[in-house]
């Protein structure tokens, strides 16, 4: 008899992302492709793309790992024709392989040795065929513990009322800090490349970018179409990405040379009210909003080792097929059971 058991989350522990670090939104269009939409160069990428689960959340059975879900639109309550709505959430941080053993991801993501511990990074969470489900299953390889932080990294920020006040003074003095961190995992990473940084010069406003992540602890998703707004900070720039809470860690590639440019750390509203009680995703024009935060990678690339072999050098641009898609949406409490 197959042994089964399940848990409760309430929104802090299946989502954290949300309440730390600012949520997210779409920009004009959704841009948003699956894993099995994209180009055979883009799926390369997204390989070296990391999901961060609790350790509660994943249970060794046999030779893989199961992972705990719940659906995205029981959870959020979201409207009906929403995108992804159908597709399971669980993971609650995005991050990128960047060393042979070594994560990039966001410093709210992981607080401190005692969080990293406690947390499994999975490769592979997925949809790679049209109609197909969700990888909630994956190989034992796919799967890795935290060693240790290498390098951590997070901008204080203040509560409260007068703490927005200081925080808004912070970001027009261009005082506000970086949002990153850097895991060694447990074991050298197989079959997965890591992959190359820009050690040169900051993007200029205005160039083309697109990011990979896990929005609202979805498979693997890949967002472009979407550009630099401001570079003018110190230790962050914005863009308009089609980002949610979850996407917190994402690397944010520069179009024209696919190098990482960044980190996504906070942005915009995701959800808002729709009719009969249940919620939709916020979209608003493509030049509209805050933006979403991106902490530059000049902030940490001193900390990554160099890839050998020239391996840093700009890579030719992948292809971004536009994909028309369904559309994604509350008490986040949620039943997830293996």
């Amino acid at each position: 008899m197959k042994k089964t058991f399940s848990l409760f989350l309430t929104a802090s522990v299946l989502l954290p992302s949300l309440s730390m670090a600012g949520v997210k939104s779409i920009y004009g269009d959704d841009n948003r492709l699956d894993y099995y939409q994209a180009s055979p160069d883009m799926k390369r990428l997204a390989d070296s793309v990391v999901s961060l689960w609790p350790s509660a959340q994943t249970r060794l059975n046999g030779g893989g790992y199961d992972l705990a879900t719940v659906s995205f639109g029981d959870a959020l309550n979201l409207c009906p024709g929403e995108t992804f709505r159908e597709q399971p959430i669980g993971a609650f941080c995005s991050g990128t392989l960047v060393g042979e053993d070594i994560v990039m991801t966001a410093g709210h993501c992981i607080t401190d040795e005692a969080k990293c511990a406690d947390t499994k990074f999975v490769f592979g969470y997925n949809i790679d065929a049209a109609g197909g489900a969700a990888r909630t299953t994956v190989p034992a390889k796919d799967v890795y513990g935290c060693k240790k932080i290498i390098k951590r990294d997070l901008d204080k920020q203040y509560p409260g009322i007068i703490g927005l006040a200081l925080n808004i003074i912070k970001a027009v003095l261009n005082k506000a800090g970086p949002d990153y961190a850097l895991v060694q995992l447990d074991r050298k990473v197989a079959d997965r490349a890591p992959l190359p940084v820009n050690r040169n010069k900051d993007l200029k406003e205005g160039a083309p970018v697109f990011v990979i992540g896990h929005p609202v602890g979805l498979p693997v998703k890949i967002a472009g179409d979407a550009k630099v707004r401001d570079n003018g900070h110190r230790a962050w720039f914005t863009t308009d990405l089609d980002t949610f809470g979850g996407n917190s860690g994402s690397a944010v590639f520069n179009a024209r040379t696919n190098l990482i440019e960044g980190i996504l750390v906070r942005g915009g509203t995701d959800f808002v009210p729709g009719p009969s009680g249940c919620a939709t995703q916020l979209r608003s024009g493509q030049d509209d909003g805050k933006g979403e935060a991106v902490t530059k990678i000049a902030m940490l690339k001193k900390h990554i080792p160099a890839l050998p072999g020239n391996k840093e050098e700009a890579l030719e641009p992948v292809d971004m097929p536009a994909v028309e898609l369904a559309q994604p949406a509350g008490d986040l409490s949620a039943k997830i059971s293996f």
